[in-house]
């Protein structure tokens, strides 16, 4: 008889066990967010966030990092609550016109290769030209005699990519000279690390602490969060929490709100992002950077 008592007992724990987190999400099922995004920015700030957000007893957040382009579509279809880019709304996407794009902080675009490449610095002309194909040694930067792989990702419409293209020929969906296509940063950043003879763009939040990898300087200046910060280090994107616009949603906008926390800047800083300021240098000379950027590239301005 005890055993038969202990067995139901038993089983009964182990079920517990295994439903804790069914349990703990129907407890808060009033507060569940489902986002999706492009994984620079799950892990730039949203994963640690949502986890701080769940500590504070605000609710939890279900996390699709993928990439941008499902994100915003899911977004836009109402499959999710809230999305993450790190780019702004594409004029070629008509679906996008209806989202709202909040940016949360700027974030480096870094210029990586592996630790291996005795190359320290490019400048904008050069990686403009890289891209374009008319670089394709790496003895024309001072390195080594070997051709540059450069390594992109596979969909040019995605956050970093993106931005980067912008940034340098005046339009998000240039086309350039990356064979080596990647499905996300993270496979890429990969692929870097072993090959001493590669390049890509990729972020500071996703390489500072990745030994193996080199950040680039672009015109003397390095990579950093200081650099961001006060506009000295040319590129740089916002990362965007994205919402629709038809729908306003108590939970998200608590989500947002706590971003602007004090425990939410904290997160920002320990992942070398600088929060998002109107008044500040990156944001108040966007026009001016463009400019520059434009003419160092030997390009008109748009």
């Amino acid at each position: 008889m005890k055993v038969r008592t202990a067995l139901p007992c038993l089983l009964a724990l182990v079920l517990a066990s295994v439903a804790g987190p069914a349990v703990a999400a129907a407890g808060h099922a009033r507060h569940h967010i489902v986002w999706r995004g492009d994984i620079t920015t799950s892990r730039a700030f949203v994963k640690d966030m949502a986890r701080s957000w769940d500590r504070a007893g605000h609710g939890y957040m279900t996390l699709q990092p993928f990439n941008t382009i499902s994100a915003l579509n899911k977004l836009s279809q109402g499959s999710v609550d809230l999305a993450g880019s790190a780019r702004g709304p594409s004029p070629r996407h008509a679906e996008e016109q209806s989202l709202n794009f909040t940016p949360v902080a700027w974030d480096a675009l870094v210029i990586i290769t592996s630790d291996r490449n005795p190359v320290r610095g490019l400048t904008l002309k050069q990686l403009h030209d890289i891209y374009f194909g008319k670089i394709r040694n790496w003895s024309a930067l001072g390195g080594r005699n070997a051709p540059i792989h450069v390594y992109a990702d596979a969909s040019p419409s995605d956050g970093v990519e993106f931005s980067l293209r912008k940034l340098l020929y005046g339009r998000g969906n240039q086309p350039v000279a990356a064979p080596r296509l990647y499905i996300n940063v993270r496979s890429l950043e990969q692929g870097i690390a072993l090959d001493p003879d590669g390049l890509a763009v990729t972020t500071l939040s996703g390489a500072y602490d990745n030994r193996k990898l080199k950040m680039l300087a672009i015109d003397g200046v390095r990579p950093s969060r200081a650099h961001v910060a006060d506009g000295s280090y040319p590129l740089y994107t916002p990362l965007y929490l994205v919402t629709r616009k038809d729908e306003d949603n108590a939970t998200v906008q608590s989500f947002i709100a706590f971003t602007r926390s004090r425990t939410g800047k904290q997160i920002l800083d320990r992942h070398q992002l600088v929060p998002y300021a109107e008044d500040a240098p990156p944001a108040r000379d966007a026009s001016a950077r463009g400019q520059r950027i434009a003419r160092a590239v030997g390009r008109a301005p748009r």
